[in-house]
């Protein structure tokens, strides 16, 4: 079983959702023997934004440019890499109210006509299922269902539009919120994403092994 890990913060050390995603797969990893991580650290090695030339190539578009056919190569070879993998661990920090540009240029190399999803007689399909998301999120503020900013909140209601449109149901989010709100607020905000990162366990078809 193959497991793919997505971090996306600017933030080094400093960030809380790469300590919750991080913590997401050591507690994966130890429920699910044999299983094979994978990682990929879109602060540290971005992928290029989305372009009219590689948007043109998905239609079929012939290009002999080496930098094209480069980024070309290195799109295909992030799809394959999430298709390959059962099991998706993101950290999706919130930057102005939505994600990261890092992991929307990500987004964009796996949301792929044809490949992810396809449009039929009755509207879009996805063609990703089968896979287990678990997203890790860390929020300044408190963006929750009641709270007053509640409606600024763009970076979970976006990753469940996008993965279920892909075909993934199996979704979990852990939320780390209230991060900016002073030193207690942000120490309780991380015990409580770490004690329900704690509660994971292995997927079902390996529970039963």
């Amino acid at each position: 079983m193959k497991l793919l890990h997505i971090d996306s913060s600017i933030l080094g050390g400093n960030s809380a959702s790469r300590q919750v995603s991080a913590a997401i797969v050591d507690q994966l990893a130890k429920a699910t023997p044999g299983l094979d991580v994978a990682y990929r650290d879109l602060a540290a090695a971005p992928l290029p934004h989305l372009s009219g030339e590689l948007f043109a190539a998905r239609q079929g578009a012939v290009w002999e440019s080496p930098a094209i056919q480069k980024d070309i190569a290195a799109s295909q070879a992030v799809l394959d890499e999430f298709l390959s993998a059962d099991i998706v661990v993101i950290g999706a920090p919130m930057y102005n109210f939505g994600i990261p540009s890092q992991l929307k240029a990500w987004i964009d190399r796996i949301a792929v006509a044809g490949k992810t999803f396809r449009y039929g007689a009755t509207g879009p399909e996805g063609l990703a299922g089968g896979k287990r998301v678990v997203v890790a999120i860390s929020r300044g503020g408190l963006y929750g269902p009641g709270t007053q900013v509640a409606a600024f909140e763009h970076v979970e209601s976006y990753l469940r539009a996008v993965f279920g449109f892909i075909g993934v149901t199996d979704l979990q989010i852990v939320v780390a919120e209230g991060l900016a709100m002073g030193p207690e607020k942000h120490a309780e905000a991380m015990q409580g994403a770490l004690r329900t990162v704690s509660q994971l366990r292995a997927p079902t078809q390996l529970q039963a092994a």
